[in-house]
């Protein structure tokens, strides 16, 4: 009688235990030569047995089906043919019909009797009960993850998993350059393509090749949410326990930008001039733009000059010196003097202090976050009271995340948003009054 050899390891969690293929086949092959077992053929798998529809094992199957001789089947164990109830049930048939005249194993023990066929069954229902077991257990393993806002698969490009703590922490390499991508793409000046030379440049590639991220890529990476504290995991938005690479706002900004624009324009890379689009000419009103010019002698200059579009226009070329030469006398016109300065300051003041009384506004804040906390709950109640549906369960539950996440930057933001204005005038007083020294210096 000959043998089919069949052995088989997958790179699931149930297999982890098992034997190498490699390992396995030397087994098999010193049994069989101390057996004295003929073998027809191997079949050599490297897929999981919790499903059916393995292409080698269907071969196998299909020969002894067709075949006119006597063939057993030689494995390392029960579970290396069958963890799922069609392929097992499959196996059993066979026997039955004396397709399969015998089934030898190294770590198991069968004959074609009444008594062997209802052991394997057994042997085939502990595989079978093992793949459902574990199943259970990792999807309970992802729930609990969920519940603690941790995302339960590999993190996006900016941000690495843990494998100690197994959670997902920013990557210190790269989860700059994702926030410069959003920036970049917020100005709403530039196209996919040119984001994607934008991040090669960045040094942002390729998780696992050194090359530039793919459009599709980019484009995923600015539509994840992921990226502002909060994930979907099956159409469910969770907030995330992980640090925010960026704000919502921001991410708002990018939605609304990919949406107005659909198909973005390419931009071009220009060079960049110090007083570019800041001036307009006084003559025409036109634009007043910049280009650099290589002498013989090497050395380069930069020229300021009118744009002159669709205009008649005299003025000439202005080099980048004299340009701020005339700067420097108009700082010296705008500067503050004493007296000014003063009174601005006095004004400042009175600001300031008014500013102060305004910090209860921060704790109205907490309170409606707090309000938005317990209507989660709220609604959380209703759905497992089945009063809602999943899915207007779901939608209210997004609301109420985005709507919190929100508050909590507004709340983050409110010291230094709410009144960001004040340290930045008191400094632009000082300087100002200080601005004929500064125009007087080489660097304007």
């Amino acid at each position: 009688m000959k043998y089919f050899l069949y052995v088989r390891k997958s790179t699931d969690e149930e297999d982890r235990q098992v034997l190498s293929i490699e390992a396995q086949l030397a087994e098999l092959h010193e049994f069989a030569r101390k057996e004295n077992l003929v073998i027809a053929k191997e079949f050599i798998e490297s897929k999981t047995a919790k499903a059916p529809r393995r292409p080698l094992f269907n071969e196998m199957i299909s020969l002894m089906e067709t075949s006119n001789e006597k063939i057993g089947i030689l494995a390392w164990h029960p579970d290396r043919l069958a963890r799922n109830s069609i392929d097992g049930g499959k196996i059993i048939y066979l026997v039955d019909t004396g397709k399969i005249e015998s089934l030898k194993f190294l770590t198991f023990w069968f004959e074609n009797t009444p008594q062997g066929k209802f052991m394997l069954n057994i042997a085939f229902g502990q595989s079978k009960y093992y793949i459902d077991n574990l199943s259970e257990n990792v999807k309970r393993g992802i729930r609990q993850k969920l519940r603690r806002g941790e995302w339960p698969a590999l993190a996006p490009p900016g941000y690495l998993n843990d494998l100690k703590t197994h959670t997902i922490i920013k990557d210190p390499n790269r989860a700059e350059l994702i926030k410069k991508l959003f920036w970049a793409y917020a100005e709403g000046k530039y196209s996919f393509k040119y984001l994607q030379k934008l991040s090669l440049s960045f040094g942002l590639v390729s998780r696992y090749e050194n090359k530039s991220l793919a459009v599709s890529k980019i484009q995923k990476m600015l539509k994840n949410p992921f990226y502002y504290g909060v994930f979907i995991h099956r159409g469910e938005m969770y907030q995330g326990s992980h640090e925010p690479i960026i704000s919502k706002q921001l991410f708002d900004k990018v939605q609304e930008i990919m949406k107005q624009r659909g198909k973005p324009r390419k931009a071009k890379v220009k060079l960049a001039f110090a007083f570019r689009g800041t001036f307009n000419c006084g003559e025409c009103g036109r634009s007043i733009t910049a280009e650099k010019k290589t002498k013989k002698s090497g050395r380069t200059y930069t020229y300021y000059r009118c744009t002159k579009k669709n205009v008649v226009c005299n003025q000439k070329y202005l080099e980048e010196q004299p340009l701020i030469d005339q700067l420097n006398n108009l700082f010296q016109k705008v500067a503050l003097n004493n007296d000014l300065k003063n009174k601005f300051l006095r004004e400042w003041e009175k600001d300031y202090k008014k500013a102060q009384t305004e910090k209860p506004s921060a704790q109205n804040l907490k309170l409606e976050l707090k309000n938005l906390e317990e209507k989660q709950m709220r609604l959380l109640d209703m759905y497992l009271e089945q009063t809602i549906s999943e899915e207007e369960y779901t939608k209210a539950k997004e609301k109420i995340i985005n709507s919190k996440i929100d508050l909590k930057e507004k709340i983050n933001d409110f010291g230094r948003k709410g009144n960001n204005w004040l340290e930045p005038f008191k400094e632009w007083i000082l300087s100002a009054h200080q601005a004929v020294r500064y125009a007087n210096t080489e660097n304007l």
